[in-house]
């Protein structure tokens, strides 16, 4: 069931279990995903975050673990990527699901012409999965889905589409922001809190819905029908909204 929930979501608390989106998130959205800026405000946040909460952090991104890694730092802080295809726990322990090396190289030679012919479009090549960016020739956004559907059926039932901001991504079924949430939830030190989900874009839905059935607190941000409980309008208010965390004693 999706809504156009307008609710400030609830002041955030140490005892809960923090899950992030990182584009359009955490950090405004750039003309390609290496133009990003990431501030060392953000980064001072998302560590006083981490130890008020006593570890319950986890970015979890459509971004790779490594890319999050090189853009983002805080080691120590628990990542998923590429949509949950990778997940590195509070351990440190770095898990990938199997995927078909294959079907990938058959992809990537199916879209060479389609991107040697429109040079507007970026391929970002996260590992696990392929994206195709329109951000910068929007007018492509509808060819880009119907070419990249074709192709997804051509493949056969391993993969589906993942749709995102003037983005489309292939990426195998069944594995998701949702289930990356869900695993983190099964150990420490997730186990035993509320769930709270941040996210701006349609492949945050999946986790929006896990948390909603874990009775969590999901949060959309920006405009557009979700699931998700509650809604913040930008980036700026989502880092406002967590800075109020840091009123909150941190947990013994």
């Amino acid at each position: 069931m999706t809504y156009r929930n307008t609710r400030s979501p609830p002041s955030p608390q140490a005892g809960w279990a923090y899950f992030l989106d990182v584009d359009g998130t955490l950090i405004d959205l750039a003309i390609s995903p290496d133009a990003i800026e990431v501030d060392r405000h953000l980064l001072a946040l998302l560590d006083t975050v981490y130890r008020k909460t006593g570890g319950a952090l986890a970015l979890v991104s459509g971004r790779s673990v490594a890319d999050l890694d090189r853009h983002i730092g805080l080691s120590q802080v628990p990542r998923a990527g590429q949509q949950g295809l990778e997940r590195r726990d509070a351990k440190g322990k770095l898990r990938r699901h199997v995927t078909s090396e294959p079907a990938k190289q058959a992809m990537l030679k199916a879209l060479e012409p389609v991107l040697a012919r429109h040079s507007g479009l970026l391929l970002e090549d996260k590992g696990m999965t392929l994206a195709v960016h329109y951000r910068q020739v929007p007018r492509l956004g509808a060819y880009v889905h119907r070419f990249l559907g074709r192709l997804v059926e051509d493949m056969g039932r391993g993969f589906h589409l993942q749709v995102g901001k003037r983005v489309v991504e292939v990426k195998p079924v069944g594995v998701d922001k949702g289930t990356a949430v869900a695993a983190y939830l099964a150990e420490a030190p997730f186990a035993g809190r509320t769930p709270v989900f941040v996210g701006d874009d349609a492949n945050d839905e999946h986790a929006f819905a896990l948390v909603n059935e874990r009775g969590g607190v999901s949060i959309k941000v920006g405009a557009g029908r979700s699931c998700a409980h509650y809604r913040l309008p930008d980036v700026a208010s989502v880092r406002a909204w967590l800075a109020g965390l840091l009123t909150h004693e941190a947990l013994p």
